[in-house]
């Protein structure tokens, strides 16, 4: 990886008057569409095996309801999809009202959906199919969401104007989690089974038409506006993906598999962890993560500004090797019990977590040419979910039964993740601000066709 920023040697763009704008309807709408998500994650580890899946073995229950999370990594790819060919070619704002509106009625839906012991293996097939629903949303929202920050921002820091979609799932995770740790507080353990998590769900229609809000006032991107002007909208950019930009694509999405499963470690996997092995409370666990993910709408934004002045490769590569070296260290720390020893973990770990994911927006984006940066990016960031985040609380609790309730295939489940990032970088290239500027300055006399 060279050591070289190519962005430094660019001109200097100053952010238009929308920017902040943008920046902040990006931000706000992601937060509240992976809050729809994260209550979902929260809810098939604690809530789900046992309302939805009563196998009658504990294990088998966590393992069909960490299935039902998975559906909806599995169902990125067509968002990814559907909506990366939509936004390079009808552009970002309308994709994303759709996305919002798409996961705030599979959320609503969930919340209301009847139990195993009202209707039978109905409730279980309806659950996959509303998850299916989340995933295809959220599938084509990343993309837009990122885009539109981005592409209102200066290029040359598009580490930062990139992150503010990065906030978003810390930020869900954090109303996620305090929801339910105030319902866990609140309410008798029958209560929450009953009736309490559904709250949770429901309360999210108000975070839908706020978002909405938000986002129906905003403009197109400079970018996008400059691509229809130049006549550069792609006919069929899944295809010129595939066969014009199979590197970017394949680079891409190696980036994203380390902090996915990273994530899942520490948002999913813990619960389950800490509560049956250690003989934590779920509120222990939750008021862990909410902590970390507190920290995370910080370094986030942080980790992106400092990947704009030093090289962005180097910075998350080194970040992927640290994680390899820390899960092993986390699992020692925590066989004490120490509610704040565990807290500690949690910490170190969402922020390395952050330092990948904080640039990971910028790296994506700028690995594809402009017309094609909404498929390209939507479908490098699906596919890897499915490969990264989708399999991994399956995968942790196999490999948690299989080394006899022990964390060490865990930890090296980590490693060869970091491995497989860090040759995405190694794939990967710097950024390229001057092919934007170069497009921008040619359409600025031109009239959109």
């Amino acid at each position: 990886m060279t050591s070289t920023n190519n962005a430094a040697k660019a001109v200097t763009r100053k952010p238009p008057p929308g920017a902040l704008k943008a920046y902040v309807a990006s931000l706000t709408g992601t937060s509240l569409e992976y809050y729809d998500f994260a209550i979902y994650s929260v809810a098939s580890a604690a809530i789900f095996p046992k309302i939805f899946f009563p196998a009658g073995d504990d294990f088998v229950a966590l393992i069909l309801s960490f299935s039902t999370y998975a559906v909806g990594y599995f169902a990125r790819p067509i968002g990814g999809v559907i909506f990366g060919r939509l936004g390079d070619k009808i552009g970002r704002k309308y994709v994303l009202v759709f996305t919002l509106v798409l996961i705030g009625v599979a959320t609503v839906l969930i919340g209301a959906l009847p139990d195993y012991s009202a209707i039978g293996a109905a409730a279980p097939a309806l659950l996959v199919l509303l998850r299916l629903a989340q995933g295809i949303g959220v599938g084509g929202e990343w993309g837009g969401a990122v885009l539109l920050s981005s592409e209102f921002g200066d290029p040359n820091k598009r580490g930062f104007w990139s992150s503010a979609a990065q906030i978003g799932p810390p930020a869900g995770n954090l109303m996620a989690n305090g929801v339910l740790a105030v319902l866990a507080a609140t309410l008798t353990e029958s209560a929450l089974l009953s009736w309490g998590w559904r709250v949770a769900f429901l309360s999210s229609a108000l975070l839908v038409i706020f978002g909405l809000v938000i986002r129906l006032k905003l403009e197109e991107t400079p970018v996008f506006k400059a691509i229809q002007a130049q006549g550069e909208r792609p006919k069929a950019p899944i295809k010129d993906v595939f066969t014009t930009e199979p590197r970017a694509l394949i680079a891409a999405a190696l980036s994203r598999v380390c902090p996915d499963i990273l994530y899942g470690l520490f948002t999913v996997f813990l619960y389950v962890y800490a509560t049956k092995e250690l003989g934590m409370t779920t509120g222990n666990v939750l008021a862990a993560i909410l902590i970390g993910s507190a920290f995370q709408l910080f370094l986030i934004p942080a980790a992106g500004a400092l990947t704009d002045r030093f090289n962005r490769r180097w910075v998350y590569g080194i970040s992927a090797v640290a994680t390899a070296v820390f899960i092993p260290i986390f699992f020692v720390m925590i066989q004490g019990r120490s509610v704040a020893v565990l807290t500690i973990g949690t910490v170190i770990g969402l922020a390395l977590h952050a330092f990948m994911y904080g640039p990971q927006a910028a790296f994506i984006t700028e690995q594809f040419p402009a017309h094609l940066r909404y498929a390209g990016s939507s479908l490098a960031y699906t596919l890897a979910g499915v490969i990264g985040g989708g399999f991994a609380p399956i995968i942790f609790t196999a490999l948690y039964g299989a080394a006899n309730h022990g964390w060490y295939l865990i930890a090296g489940y980590l490693l060869l993740a970091a491995i497989v990032t860090i040759v995405g970088m190694v794939l990967g290239r710097d950024p390229q601000p001057e092919e934007e500027e170069r497009l921008l300055q040619a359409a600025h006399s031109q009239p959109a066709v």
